[in-house]
């Protein structure tokens, strides 16, 4: 379970994180790409921090995820420089690709289209009576 204080440290990292990504993003020229951080977890002793990161257009994602892995120490600093006033030590930063996104995307497809179990019962395997 995720105490306050972990909550809070993964709050200002996470709307620091997005604005980071967000400039980066902009001044490296890629524009028309949406970067959002979707979650942010840390671990008990704040040492570590795992970034969920969720990029529009999809095709996009892993390159740029790949760019940001690779920059993680720039990143870091930038991050310590925007909160040395609330955090003493900023946690280990590790990016994730978060592909929530897709998942749902898949799912609305299948029930929109001809595999939809609802509309065809057909699809789904039958239950044996015990």
């Amino acid at each position: 379970m995720e105490t306050q204080r972990q909550k809070k440290i993964a709050g200002v990292i996470q709307k620091d994180i997005v604005d980071i990504l967000q400039r980066a993003a902009i001044g490296g020229g890629l524009k028309g790409i949406l970067i959002s951080v979707s979650k942010v977890v840390i671990t008990a002793d704040l040492s570590m921090g795992k970034i969920y990161v969720s990029i529009f257009p999809a095709k996009e994602a892993k390159e740029l995820l790949k760019g940001i892995q690779s920059n993680q120490v720039l990143i870091k600093h930038e991050l310590s420089q925007r909160t040395k006033h609330q955090m003493r030590r900023v946690p280990e930063l590790s990016f994730y690709l978060d592909d929530s996104l897709d998942y749902i995307e898949n799912i609305e497809k299948s029930l929109e289209g001809k595999e939809n179990p609802v509309k065809n019962p057909e699809l789904l395997e039958k239950r044996k009576k015990s």
